[in-house]
């Protein structure tokens, strides 16, 4: 069983809560970082420890949800050990994970109906690293 983690803001905070048990019923264990309501809150401060726990090793990957997505990968991106994808159909969602090697997934909950989150988040938590030749340019993406 996979432990992953999902996070957000409060413009994804309805994907989130849809997408939990969504992805529980596939047996993945999901740690929720918040925020818990559709009040105003700051990404960061749910995006952060989310990263943090996937660098310590703690979870396997994560998701994070946010109005456009941006904001939520661009905090997640700022952790060395963090390789966030904004995507937006379950193709990039795949891709991210095979040849970026991508360990979160961002979604733009006011761009993509809630059929299409839910199935990004499946296949990316479901697709493996291809490694081979996508390993030495995931090797050179830390500064």
């Amino acid at each position: 069983m996979k432990n992953i983690g999902i996070g957000g803001d409060h413009a994804g905070y309805e994907y989130k809560s849809e997408i939990i048990p969504y992805l529980e019923g596939l047996g993945f264990n999901v740690t929720d970082f918040g925020p818990n309501s559709t009040d105003s809150v700051d990404y960061p401060d749910y995006i952060h420890p989310m990263a943090s726990k996937i660098e310590a090793g703690e979870l396997s990957l994560g998701i994070a949800i946010c109005g456009s997505g941006n904001g939520v990968c661009m905090t997640a991106n700022k952790h060395q050990g963090i390789r966030a994808a904004l995507t937006w159909n379950t193709e990039l969602a795949s891709l991210a994970r095979q040849h970026n090697n991508a360990n979160v997934i961002c979604i733009p909950a006011r761009f993509v109906d809630l059929g299409t989150a839910k199935e990004m988040a499946k296949v990316f938590l479901e697709t493996d690293f291809e490694g081979g030749r996508h390993q030495k340019r995931v090797d050179k993406i830390n500064c």
